[in-house]
């Protein structure tokens, strides 16, 4: 298993008197395919030159051996992964997949498991000693490796899901290991990290780090390399230096199931969203998150998995701070019911895609919409909170609404009403996956595509039309990365769901009970000062 920093890790395997369930053929085929096995989250280091000759010895005289049968311009274009020296170039500790790759013969100890690698990727083998891979030859007879995979993944073991620790088929234990590694070549080439605060860094390192000793936390880029920034965290003047540098960057975010608990109370995200080119919520410019449904391919498979978590989504009620609760009663009865979600108003997303609308701009146009509706307005928690601004006088609201709504969880009360009117809140998301009427007064990364009604200023780029499950696949399984809170691994998001539903993903610090009683003052000194 990678180890990922400050995971809790136990092993996936162990043996067992029974044989386990798989095909070792297909086996093969999966691990040539998902290149897992091994330490695959180690370096991927790169060599002057042509290097395409492999030695892994257990000592310096196997490694003479090894010299000896090789080709005379071994030390000109040999690796080594153990005993060195000879002239060889040294790997140190490497993905076998990656320098096997890169190679066209590969010289190795029969009980180095890299030999099983070598002929798992089709490269030519030549063994030395006795040991449990001998039996491969020289790689090329598929009967004798469909065998040995058959002793070394299937005869006498029993596979653990690192989430649950309960059984598992290896198939779906190699499927975790793909995603794992997915994710980590994608942060290879990240050489630093800036705008993270410390107190987000415990559930962020995971889901960032590319193997070795993760993650860097400076200001300076001395290696080159991507960037990756919380923007709004960033001073402006490493910005400009940043922006005017030329090199890559990438932007993180919160992600759109983030934790229990508010990310202004210091409660650290248990998702975030990596984007290389630009930013989600900005339409100003393309998005992977907006590439992906502009352009993207969704499976059959990807669409059931989609629209199974979108029922249990609703089930619980959650939503991107936690769970809902009880049903709520409709105070006006059959009248139409409306909800106005306010939002922070100096966060990026409205300066960004709100159409230069505050919260008390689209509360007065969703009035004007909807004369005759029972109108609920939803400050933000974060305003709410007392960190953040976007706050409007309960009198100055009750003109337009008649009734704020501080208490209830959005959640519910996306199930008791009609219709969402946003300017780019996640609350028209999740209105959308509860089958409500969205109606978007700025632009927010979910219109656009055929299920909202738009009266924002939407991208021309916005062609593709899709469903909701295609949403639901992009927007909550394709894009964001997430993080067990139990474990501290990377996981899929339907394990963060199973957590947030058992009330198992609460990260609860001091400086969160900190900042939530700074928030209470706040908001008990601006009660004073508007008599409110």
């Amino acid at each position: 298993m990678p180890p990922f920093p400050r995971a809790r890790r136990a092993p996936l395997s162990a043996p067992a008197s029974e044989t386990a369930a798989g095909d070792a053929e297909a086996l093969v085929v999966r691990l040539r395919s998902l290149r897992v096995g091994g330490g695959f989250w180690q370096a991927q280091p790169t060599f002057d030159g042509v290097r395409d000759l492999l030695f892994a010895a257990r000592s310096a005289a196997q490694l003479r051996d090894m010299l000896a049968a090789a080709p005379d311009y071994a030390r000109q274009r040999g690796i080594a992964t153990g005993s060195g020296g000879h002239g060889l170039a040294l790997a140190g500790a490497a993905d076998p997949w990656w320098l096997i790759g890169r190679s066209t013969t590969v010289f190795a100890d029969a009980d180095d498991e890299l030999a099983l690698i070598a002929a798992l990727s089709g490269r030519r083998l030549n063994l030395f000693g006795k040991g449990r891979f001998a039996g491969l030859g020289d790689g090329s007879d598929m009967a004798a490796l469909v065998k040995i995979v058959h002793t070394e993944l299937l005869a006498g073991r029993a596979y653990r899901d690192p989430f649950t620790g309960e059984a598992t088929t290896v198939d779906a234990l190699l499927s975790t290991l793909a995603e794992w590694r997915t994710l980590i070549d994608a942060n290879r080439d990240v050489t630093r990290v800036l705008g993270v605060a410390g107190w987000k860094r415990e559930t962020v390192e995971a889901l960032l780090w590319g193997g070795g000793n993760g993650p860097r936390y400076r200001g300076s880029n001395a290696y080159g390399g991507t960037t990756l920034l919380w923007r709004s965290r960033v001073p402006p003047a490493m910005l400009r230096e940043i922006d005017g540098s030329g090199a890559p960057i990438g932007e993180i975010e919160d992600g759109f199931l983030r934790s229990t608990g508010l990310g202004a109370n210091c409660v650290p995200p248990l998702s975030i969203a990596v984007d290389r080119t630009g930013v989600h919520f900005d339409p100003s410019g393309p998005s992977d998150l907006e590439t992906m449904l502009e352009r993207g391919q969704f499976p059959d498979a990807l669409i059931q998995r989609a629209e199974t978590l979108v029922a249990r989504i609703v089930a619980a009620g959650l939503s991107k701070y936690g769970r809902g609760a009880a049903a709520l009663a409709r105070p006006a009865g059959g009248r139409r019911h409306v909800l106005v979600t306010g939002q922070v108003e100096d966060d990026r997303s409205v300066l960004c895609g709100g159409a230069g609308r505050t919260n008390l701009d689209l509360l007065v146009a969703a009035r004007a919409a909807e004369p005759d509706a029972y109108i609920l307005y939803k400050p933000h928690p974060d305003v709410e909170a007392g960190h953040r601004k976007g706050a409007i006088e309960d009198v100055v609201a009750l003109r337009h609404a008649d009734r704020i709504e501080r208490d209830a969880p959005i959640s519910a009360l996306l199930d008791m009403v009609d219709a969402l009117h946003v300017l780019t809140s996640l609350a028209g998301f999740e209105a959308l996956l509860r089958g409500k009427q969205v109606i978007a007064h700025g632009v927010p990364f979910y219109a656009g595509w055929g299920l909202t009604r738009d009266l924002g200023p939407v991208p021309t780029r916005r062609t593709a039309r899709r469903t909701l499950a295609e949403l639901v696949a992009a927007v909550l399984i394709l894009y964001p990365r997430y993080l067990d809170p139990v474990t501290r691994l990377p996981c899929p998001v339907e394990v963060l769901v199973d957590r947030m539903i058992a009330d198992q993903a609460t990260t609860p610090s001091l400086l969160e009970r900190l900042r939530i009683l700074q928030g209470q003052a706040r908001r008990s000194l601006a009660r004073l000062g508007t008599g409110r």
